[in-house]
């Protein structure tokens, strides 16, 4: 293992997160604050608590994970499509540097972004709501493993986006639609039958539940079915990038 690529590209990477302080840091915190000032404080105050918890409270876990996912797929993708972008990817490819320590160094320093985004924003949260940690073990290792899994998941949007109009299309279209649908605001057992039923198709969910369960100890699927999806899509997306690189798909041709 090249630990000197890896560091060399993390280090990297994590040089243009300090340079951008504004777009990477303070626009997501500023712009999940505004949620709390109106979900929270606003609209919460108003609403009844959602299994024994303050509706100001209940949306802290989904609100962090709508930011985490987020700008993990934006940092990831970035970071690998400008390498491309400006031809840059060749050096890196034609270095004695293997896929795997590639990957290492770029997906390590977007989930690290995600890390400390997410770290802010519970900090942040502590100024509008009052909220509890019932299995802290449980939140590192949730945000940890989203974290890693959307950074991967972005490195192949990275990879396969070939203008930044389509670097926008999976975390605009698709990621924020099913994050707000996933129970980020509710529960889903508020919803009727049909809807619950239809909702549970909706991967976001199973990653909020099983993060508010790490808080609350309520959730609306098993803790253990949310582990296991979030490997599980780990894996899948693993299995991309093996791919990808055995293949050359846009990196090599």
């Amino acid at each position: 293992m090249n630990g000197y690529a890896i560091r060399a590209i993390y280090l990297f990477e994590m040089a243009r997160t300090w340079r951008t302080l504004m777009q990477s840091i303070a626009s997501p915190v500023l712009s999940t604050s505004l949620y709390f000032v109106v979900f929270g404080s606003a609209i919460g105050s108003r609403m009844a608590e959602i299994d024994g918890v303050s509706y100001g409270a209940f949306i802290v876990p989904g609100l962090v994970m709508l930011s985490i996912l987020t700008e993990s797929l934006s940092n990831a993708s970035f970071g690998i499509y400008m390498p491309r972008f400006s031809g840059t990817i060749y050096e890196v490819l034609s270095a004695p540097v293997s896929a795997a320590e590639i990957v290492l160094g770029y997906v390590g320093a977007a989930a690290t972004k995600s890390v400390i985004l997410g770290a802010i924003i519970l900090l942040t949260a502590r100024l509008f709501v009052p909220y509890g940690i019932q299995h802290p073990g449980w939140m590192l290792a949730f945000l940890l493993l989203t974290s890693i899994t959307f950074s991967l998941f972005g490195f192949i949007i990275g990879v396969w986006a070939d203008s930044f109009e389509k670097l926008q299309v999976v975390p605009m279209m698709i990621i924020t639609p099913l994050t707000f649908l996933g129970g980020s605001f509710y529960s889903i057992d508020m919803l009727p039958p049909f809807w619950r039923t239809l909702t549970l198709f909706n991967p976001v969910v199973y990653l909020v539940s099983g993060f508010r369960w790490s808080f609350f100890g309520v959730a609306d699927v098993h803790v253990g079915v949310s582990l296991a999806m979030t490997l599980a899509f780990m894996a899948a997306c693993l299995l991309v990038i093996w791919r990808v690189f055995a293949t050359g798909y846009k990196l090599k041709n």
